[in-house]
């Protein structure tokens, strides 16, 4: 019996080896990183479709977005436009994995995903010489934007920019999702799932939302593993927060129901100076996608504020929301969601919605 056993559990161990989670990691380098017309050419040589948004004169200002999760560049072309028209250059690019960019699906590594930021801030520094360069991260982007600010290797920004950053780490979930997660990741890697059924809305902004429904650049069902690499970024972008010294606009929504609060606030929490170098703004209407929501206005104009005034009062008065909301909360209080959260798998925290 003894011997059997052991056999089970070798045999137990090489099937789950054999699934384990795939990834695909930028490859050596063989490349200058350039920034062409429409792509940026990393160091490993793959091609990142770019799209800008230029003001009609010199900018003030340039911002380098990155998507959310299933998403790409084309997120931004509601704020970029915003942005472009108020004297700001906005470029963003397809992360790895997303869009049209190569391995699409596949998980590209926290640390790939990280060292495309910093090679696209270097180059658009190049274009831009002596014009602040400001991250601004939606979601996953916004993770990418705290881990790749706060590597050996961190980029030279004036500033960051995080809506509703996905920080929900496997110390903010429960035992059944922490363990759903890791029983799946090991035995059924290259299964797929979809957010249809969910009763989850990521945006008031029904039109948009049928809009990315539709794309399909929009990935719509996503590989349990590349869920795997995503909360290994959001570990690492909330592990992220308590060694962030760079000026940082920190926006989320009270009706988010992608990112649970008590994931949000327990990154506030690490900041190392909220209310100072760090800028946190809640707005009570917002959702997950709050710079594409209805009031999408509203956070935009506190964007443009920020930028050019990192310590002026907000015109929407969300930082005054944030010190109140942050003050009951990190002052002892328990954070209370305005929403339920089963156990399961993580959400899928991608855009798409049936019609």
């Amino acid at each position: 019996m003894i011997g059997l056993a052991r056999l089970a559990a070798v045999i137990l161990v090489v099937v789950m080896a054999a699934c384990a989670p795939r990834l695909v990691p930028p490859g050596p380098p063989i490349a200058a990183p350039a920034l062409n017309h429409d792509h940026i050419l990393t160091a490993d040589g793959i091609q990142l479709p770019i799209r800008r948004w230029l003001p009609d004169r010199e900018p003030t200002a340039v911002v380098l977005a990155l998507h959310g999760f299933n998403d790409y560049s084309n997120a931004f072309a509601g704020p970029g436009g915003y942005l472009a028209e108020r004297g700001i250059a906005v470029y963003a690019y397809d992360q790895r994995g997303f869009g049209e960019a190569p391995n699409r699906g596949l998980w590209p590594g926290t640390r790939g995903l990280a060292s495309d930021v910093g090679a696209a801030v270097r180059l658009l520094a190049a274009r831009h010489p002596g014009k602040p360069i400001y991250l601004l991260g939606e979601s996953m982007g916004g993770a990418v934007a705290m881990v790749a600010s706060t590597g050996p290797a961190s980029p030279p920004v004036d500033g960051i920019i995080l809506s509703a950053p996905a920080v929900w780490g496997r110390s903010t979930m429960n035992v059944f999702e922490r363990s759903a997660l890791w029983l799946f990741s090991r035995t059924v890697p290259w299964m797929v799932v979809s957010g249809r059924g969910l009763k989850i809305t990521p945006s008031d902004n029904m039109e948009m939302l049928r809009a990315l429904s539709r794309d399909p650049l929009v990935i719509k069902e996503t590989r349990i593993d590349t869920i795997h690499g995503l909360v290994d970024l959001m570990d690492a972008a909330a592990a992220a927060a308590a060694r962030l010294s760079v000026p940082a606009l920190v926006l989320y929504g009270e009706r988010d129901e992608i990112v649970p609060p008590r994931a949000t606030y327990a990154m506030l929490g690490r900041l190392p100076e909220p209310g100072a170098a760090q800028r946190v703004a809640i707005y009570p209407r917002g959702y997950h996608m709050l710079m594409r929501d209805l009031q999408a206005e509203v956070v935009l104009t506190d964007v443009v504020s920020w930028i050019e005034n990192g310590t002026a009062p907000l015109p929407s008065g969300a930082d005054r929301r944030a010190a109140t909301v942050l003050a009951d909360i990190l002052g002892g209080a328990a954070p209370k969601p305005t929403w339920e959260h089963g156990g399961g798998l993580p959400r899928v925290a991608g855009p798409a919605v049936s019609e």
